[in-house]
């Protein structure tokens, strides 16, 4: 009983360093990955630095640029 406990974990190392080896090397399958959506188009009213202008212009409005 004990040799086969032995040969049974034997072969599963055997079998578990057969697939990391093969997906350290990109061999496996992969899961499938889901798509990414599209990047977001952004508006003004979301731009940090366009917000960060016109409050500065708010501020000082006599300050040309």
């Amino acid at each position: 009983m004990l040799k086969l406990l032995l040969v049974v974990i034997l072969f599963g190392v055997a079998v578990y360093l057969t697939v990391r080896l093969l997906q350290r090397r990109g061999l496996a399958p992969q899961p499938p990955r889901r798509p990414q959506p599209p990047p977001r188009v952004m508006g003004p009213d979301d731009d940090p630095e366009f917000l960060r202008d016109l409050d500065r212009r708010r501020k000082h409005p006599e300050d040309p640029e």
